[in-house]
């Protein structure tokens, strides 16, 4: 497990103890090797090759159809109608606002709407999303929650970060302003206050493997864009 002297993240309540700082400190390693990873690190000194940015798009694309089914899914499984009617918005949020990003961004690519359709899911974006519609399905609301929380968490706390260095790439930036802004930020919050009211309410062995599923689904946020810097492709 990483110090418990790690920073903690920006975005959420800090409360010490609380579930979702317990949450964190299971992804803190991960976490650093995201904010270290070229991709990251090339979207704020501009040495990301713009190919491998929009094989990220593309993939991104692809994948937010999958996540906002998993909201969909563990918003059915929420414990109060309140809960539901937050995932039931925020599943609608990724057409609205982060897909309309990304008609922004894929002309700026030399890309387009049938381009993106048109290009293959990738090994890394095949398997995250099936292990998050696989677990909103057939887990728990909390195993649900826990898989779709890293998701949420590190792009904004990504997105804080590179806020603070900028971009001296304009397509970068506008990623950048998308989710380092505080309207994200409080979106992440909402969820981690409803994380924070159900995870003491677990038991010892669902705590365990909700915990398991957001370490896992970390995992895979850094997979995402290490697929992308590589370009990826399947080798059959």
């Amino acid at each position: 497990m990483p110090p418990t002297n790690s920073v903690p993240p920006r975005i959420g309540t800090g409360e010490p103890g609380s579930w979702s700082m317990r949450l964190w400190a299971e992804i803190r390693a991960t976490y650093d090797a995201i904010i270290a990873h070229p991709f990251v690190t090339g979207l704020s000194d501009g040495r990301l090759d713009p190919e491998a940015f929009a094989q990220y798009v593309a993939q991104d694309v692809h994948y937010l159809r999958a996540y906002a089914r998993a909201l969909a899914l563990v918003g059915a499984k929420a414990p109060t109608l309140g809960d539901t009617a937050m995932f039931a918005r925020h599943a609608a949020e990724v057409f609205d606002v982060e897909l309309a990003l990304h008609g922004e961004l894929l002309p700026a690519l030399g890309l387009s709407a049938e381009d993106v359709d048109a290009f293959p899911v990738t090994p890394t974006t095949q398997a995250y999303n099936s292990y998050l519609l696989a677990t909103s399905h057939g887990g728990t609301f909390a195993d649900g929650l826990a898989a779709v929380l890293p998701c949420y968490w590190i792009y904004a706390e990504v997105g804080a970060e590179l806020l603070q260095r900028g971009s001296v790439d304009l397509r970068y930036q506008r990623w950048i302003d998308s989710y380092g802004g505080d309207d994200f930020a409080a979106t992440v919050t909402e969820v981690l206050m409803l994380a924070d009211r159900v995870g003491p309410t677990l038991t010892p062995e669902q705590e365990v493997t909700a915990r398991a599923h957001f370490a896992t689904t970390a995992r895979y946020e850094w997979l995402f864009f290490d697929a992308a810097y590589r370009r990826e492709a399947w080798p059959l």
